[in-house]
């Protein structure tokens, strides 16, 4: 098999893998094929491939799931960016002192962004997220804040360039009619945004006095889950209602 073909191979079981995104049900061959954007017996021989090494299980019925390998290398990269043990205490200390449920995000591939933690608030919670959810980066808080700072040199985005020089992004009703979010940089030593970190919730206990008290919360949480990373979360305070937000 030549390089091309190779790669060629690779790009196609990634796309196969990419198509249990937010499925919470198995999937048919002709349903993941469909999804991929390939034959029928392509997607057979590399399911073949996938399942030999435990990416994907086929059930009973016939149907597909991602399968153990993954959640083995999910908890291999956990341990070794020890990620879990730097994130999960900011996020239930923020519980504790009466937050929202706040979330960590990080990038995923181009469009997306993949919450990988999440701990719910002591308040009732309407909002859906949980670990391992997918959402895209043209929405809500946390997908704005991705945005503005990943930006090389100032957005173009009016919005976005506000939500640069002051640190955060609000949103109401874009992932979520019902919730509404508010989001936060989290940087690396090298001064490149590391992941984001996220409050939300209903969204009728978003007004502009819960969100000013939620960045209470927010700001000295970002700040301390920065320097965990080595970098710095350093913005002065500003009013809540600074950012124009979406419904």
């Amino acid at each position: 098999m030549s390089d091309e073909k190779g790669v060629a191979a690779v790009d196609r079981a990634l796309t196969i893998m990419a198509t249990f995104d937010n499925v919470t049900e198995p999937l048919s061959l002709s349903e993941i094929a469909r999804r991929a954007g390939l034959h029928k017996s392509t997607t057979l021989r590399l399911i073949g491939s996938l399942k030999t090494f435990g990416y994907i299980v086929q059930f009973e019925d016939g149907r597909y799931h991602l399968g153990p390998t993954l959640l083995r290398l999910g908890t291999v990269y956990q341990r070794a960016n020890r990620m879990e043990e730097r994130i999960i205490p900011v996020l239930e200390e923020m519980v504790r002192k009466g937050s929202e449920s706040p979330s960590f995000y990080i990038r995923h591939g181009r469009d997306h962004r993949l919450c990988i933690f999440r701990v719910d608030s002591n308040h009732s919670t309407l909002d859906r997220v949980h670990s391992g959810l997918l959402l895209p980066l043209d929405s809500g808080a946390a997908g704005h804040v991705f945005r503005a700072f990943e930006t090389a040199g100032q957005p173009p985005d009016e919005r976005l360039r506000a939500i640069r020089e002051q640190g955060y992004a609000v949103s109401h009703g874009e992932t979520d009619p019902d919730c509404a979010a508010l989001a936060a940089p989290v940087f690396n030593h090298g001064g490149d945004i590391a992941g984001v970190l996220s409050i939300s919730g209903p969204r009728a206990r978003f007004d502009d006095e819960i969100i000013a008290r939620q960045l209470e919360f927010l700001r000295p949480a970002a700040e301390r889950l920065s320097r965990t990373f080595g970098g710095r979360y350093d913005f002065p305070a500003k009013a809540a209602a600074a950012v124009a937000t979406a419904s």
